[in-house]
């Protein structure tokens, strides 16, 4: 009974996973076909809104150009998320251990999060080479969440855990290490499923201020050069490949997060029922 149960539950699991794939693929299947069909149906022209198909055939055609930048674009995503990842947890520590240290440097992680990196990359690209000033970019954007996030996962320590290990004398090390890291970990993981999309948004708001002065060749670069010379179709292009990218980032974190939280983790567990 208990064998015949369990691989229901295992039938029953993986129909669920089926359909929360296909559902969400059907849709997107389904408004490429009306906007194929409403495109051909109108005869819109390309330089106006190209259909998929005339996308597809510009990936594939631009290729060479369009992957070489999104590698670009790519390595410099991933390089300021972890540096971001490294740095935010890094100040979250600090500031867990100090009040007055929070107090001190708070702050100034606040007023780099809330002013807004389109009017700080020109600044950037007029003091650092454009590579650099799109790290920098990329990295302010994806610094906050981390560090936000870590921060309220080491501050949110259940009160009974924490009077049992005062009750056993442990050491601030072992109440970091065995009981604070842990809490933090669901939401140090959420943290980086926003920081890895925004490091991602920060590179190509940075290309696109790099490209506008003639600078740059990443993706957003590409958009840029397509822009002047009306190449519609490519820039629809480049925009799809950021958004499997940022798709792909944010799949792959959510994949990880899941793995880490799965044995223990309510958020995940509930995923799994």
């Amino acid at each position: 009974m208990s064998a015949g149960k369990s691989a229901g539950m295992i039938r029953a699991r993986q129909a669920i996973e089926w359909r929360d794939l296909g559902a969400p693929l059907a849709v997107f299947i389904a408004t490429l076909a009306l906007w194929e069909g409403l495109v051909r149906w109108e005869n819109v022209p390309s330089y106006i809104l190209p259909a998929p198909s005339v996308i597809l055939a510009t990936l594939v055609q631009d290729r060479e150009l369009l992957f070489s930048s999104l590698l670009v674009t790519l390595g410099v995503t991933f390089e300021a998320f972890v540096i971001a990842a490294i740095c935010g947890v890094a100040l979250a520590l600090l500031i867990a251990q100090s009040k007055w240290l929070e107090r001190a440097l708070l702050p100034f992680a606040i007023t780099l999060q809330v002013t807004p990196i389109i009017a700080i990359a020109p600044l950037l690209l007029i003091y650092l080479q454009p590579g650099n000033a799109v790290l920098v970019c990329a990295f302010l954007v994806a610094f906050f969440p981390i560090l936000s996030n870590t921060s309220l996962g080491l501050a949110s320590v259940d009160f009974g855990l924490r009077d049992l290990f005062d009750l056993y004398h442990a050491s601030p090390w072992q109440k970091l290490v065995y009981l604070r890291l842990p809490s933090a970990l669901p939401q140090f993981l959420a943290g980086l499923r926003i920081g890895g999309g925004l490091a991602l948004i920060g590179a190509i708001v940075a290309e696109l201020a790099a490209g506008a002065s003639g600078q740059g060749t990443g993706l957003a670069y590409r958009i840029v050069e397509a822009g002047f010379r009306l190449d519609i179709p490519r820039m629809f292009a480049a925009l799809a490949l950021i958004s499997l990218s940022g798709l792909a980032i944010y799949g792959a974190l959510a994949a990880l997060s899941h793995y880490l939280l799965r044995g223990w983790h309510e958020s995940a567990r509930a995923q799994e029922e």
